[in-house]
Formats: C-alpha cells, sequence, structure tokens
C-alpha cells in the first residue's frame, strides 16, 4: 500500500502553455505522455459509496490497475491509501489486487463488488511531467489537459480535464504547500480542486440538466 499525498489546482486551458514555460524554465522540458484510463463500478456504485475507485490506466509503457481510496480534500490537498499493480493488458485482475490491498474495510469493499463491476466512464488527457525539488523534499508536477466521457442511456456525456497536480513523492507536505503558494503568486487565477477526475465522473453520470448540457 502506498498514501498518495497529493495537491490539485484548477487552471484555465488558455494557461498551459503559460504554466508549462514556467516549469520548463525551471527544470527544463516536461515529459509528455498520453494517459487513457477506464473507471470500473458496480451498477449501483458500490466502490463510490465505500469511498473508493478503482481504474484501469494505459501508459505509454503497459497498463496499470490501481484501486485507492478517495480520502479527504481540503483546499486541494489529499491524501488517500492506494494501491498499483501492472496488468497484461486491457483487462483488470482483480484477484491480484484483492492479495496486495492490505486495509481490511478497502479489501472487503473491493471484494464485495469485484463480481459485478462494469465499466461506468473514461478519462483521456495529455499530461506534461515535471520533478521538482523544494527543501529536500521531491515533488512530481503533472500538467494535465483532457476530457472525462460518460455513456449513459445512449447519450455521451463530457467534462474538461484541465489541472495541476503537484505530488509528494518524499518529504514534507509543507513543501507541497510551498509550491502551490509559489505557483498562485505567478498565476492568481489558480484555483484549488478538491474533486477527483474519479469524483467528477460519477457526477457527470448524475441524471441532471447540468449534465445532459455538458
Amino acid at each position: 500500500m502506498g498514501i498518495e499525498r497529493e495537491l490539485k489546482l484548477a487552471l484555465a486551458p488558455s494557461q498551459h502553455d503559460d504554466v508549462a514555460r514556467f516549469f520548463d524554465e525551471r527544470t527544463g522540458a516536461g515529459k509528455p505522455i498520453q494517459l487513457a484510463n477506464v473507471y470500473f463500478d458496480t451498477p449501483d456504485c458500490a466502490l463510490a459509496k465505500a469511498k473508493s475507485a478503482l481504474r484501469l490506466r494505459r501508459t505509454p509503457e503497459q497498463w496499470l490497475q490501481t484501486f485507492k481510496t478517495l480520502g479527504k480534500s481540503v483546499a486541494g490537498l489529499s491524501n488517500r491509501q492506494e494501491w498499483e499493480l501492472p496488468v497484461e493488458g486491457e483487462k483488470l485482475e482483480l484477484d491480484a489486487l484483492l492479495d496486495a490491498c492490505d486495509d481490511d474495510t478497502a479489501h472487503e469493499a473491493l471484494e464485495r463488488a469485484a463480481p459485478d463491476v462494469i465499466a461506468l466512464f473514461k478519462t483521456d488527457f495529455r499530461r506534461l511531467v515535471w520533478d521538482i525539488e523544494r527543501e529536500g523534499s521531491q515533488i512530481e508536477v503533472a500538467l494535465d489537459l483532457g476530457e472525462i466521457t460518460a455513456d449513459v442511456e445512449g447519450e455521451t456525456r463530457r467534462a474538461e480535464i484541465s489541472e495541476l497536480e503537484l505530488e509528494l513523492k518524499s518529504g514534507e507536505e509543507s513543501a507541497l504547500s510551498m509550491l502551490a503558494a509559489e505557483l498562485r503568486g505567478a498565476f492568481p487565477e489558480l484555483v484549488p480542486e478538491d474533486l477527483s477526475k474519479a469524483q467528477r465522473g460519477y457526477l457527470l453520470r448524475e441524471p441532471s440538466e447540468k449534465n445532459r448540457n455538458a
């Protein structure tokens, strides 16, 4: 099990080039990655009700399956439990994920849901990645631009992804706040984003006029 410590900031798509330039000038060109993700749950969203998320991700190198608790996010800063394993292809291997999940509550939620999980929505985005050091702490910066899509009753609903993720790889959480403050000084329009991509995907599936017009 790993603990994901991450601070997420929302930004307008028009700001992406300026933010990318901000990091390029300090650490060198960011590494571009194209990521495609499918999120799974039962038809009645048992995993979401258990405050967890199940994802299958295609990276340039491999397929990965991830199970994480949604945790709590305050002012964009979140702490989540996370279990991630490589898989052979575009298919979940839930037995392996259950073996790896060492939290009793999370394990029980996944075990109960496993026989009934189906694909609910997708996220597809381009990511630029930089590795940053602040006060002896290592931070991975990811600038994401893309969309969330969900097919609901024959209708494809869409929501934009435009965000900056600061993930603490080692060191103190205060380093995330320091970097975020530096960024907001340079880009005052940046705002904390407390909803994960998974949470936004579930919201996209809700029956509302807002979603129908998204």
